[in-house]
């Protein structure tokens, strides 16, 4: 894994990101000589992963009725749509 300086990314942005999308790698961003993110590539996501996560975390009870709530509490808005 290649790193490089927060500079150098900003300068070659691109190029970097042609070379995750085309190549795979992966690229460590320092600052001030510590590691402070890494460019790569997404990972994949489908329909499943995002059901798993989603059974990872319980039902929040009180969702449904502070929706409701911050709805009611919008303004209408009246627009005029031309003809």
């Amino acid at each position: 894994m290649k790193e490089l300086t927060a500079t150098e990314a900003a300068r070659r942005l691109s190029e970097l990101l042609d070379e995750v999308e085309h190549k795979g790698k992966t690229f460590v961003v320092r600052r001030r000589g510590k590691p402070v993110a890494r460019i790569g590539p997404a990972a994949p996501s489908t329909a499943g992963a995002l059901k798993e996560i989603l059974r990872k975390y319980p039902v929040d009870a009180d969702w449904e009725k502070e929706l409701r709530e911050l709805r009611e509490s919008l303004p209408v808005q009246e627009r005029s749509w031309p003809d």
